[in-house]
């Protein structure tokens, strides 16, 4: 059974930082596209970062590259997001997401929330301004 597990989040003032981690278990994480996704009050999902484990492959959503960086730990089988100046648009559930890397994880990344399979329940992060 494929389980991830969130935790990091939390209220931040404007500028300040947070790091996320997932940590996950139950399937191939050595070969596995995983992301970061977050999701604001009456907002549709959207991507903020993702990693093919298997070669470290990294890919950002233009609103956020250049303060957050998305990371992997593998013999923790945990992926983290560092949240550097953070905004109030910033604050949203984030969700950490995974899918077998079949398909090349730029594709999957390109397609957004639905080509992942596996989520996480989510952690809030609050930015005050």
């Amino acid at each position: 059974q494929v389980q991830l597990v969130e935790s990091g989040g939390g209220s931040v003032q404007a500028g300040g930082s947070l790091r996320l981690s997932c940590a996950a278990s139950g399937y191939t994480y050595s070969s596995a596209c995983m992301g970061w996704f977050r999701q604001a009050p009456g907002k549709e999902r959207e991507g903020v970062a993702a990693i093919w484990t298997a070669t470290g492959s990294k890919y950002y959503a233009t609103s956020v590259k250049d303060r957050f960086t998305i990371s992997q730990d593998n013999a923790k089988n945990t992926v983290y997001l560092q949240m550097n100046s953070l905004k109030p648009e910033d604050t949203a559930m984030y969700y950490c997401a995974a899918d077998r890397a079949s398909a090349r994880c730029s594709w999957k990344w390109s397609q957004g929330p639905g080509a992942f399979g596996y989520w996480g329940q989510g952690t809030q992060v609050t930015v005050s301004s």
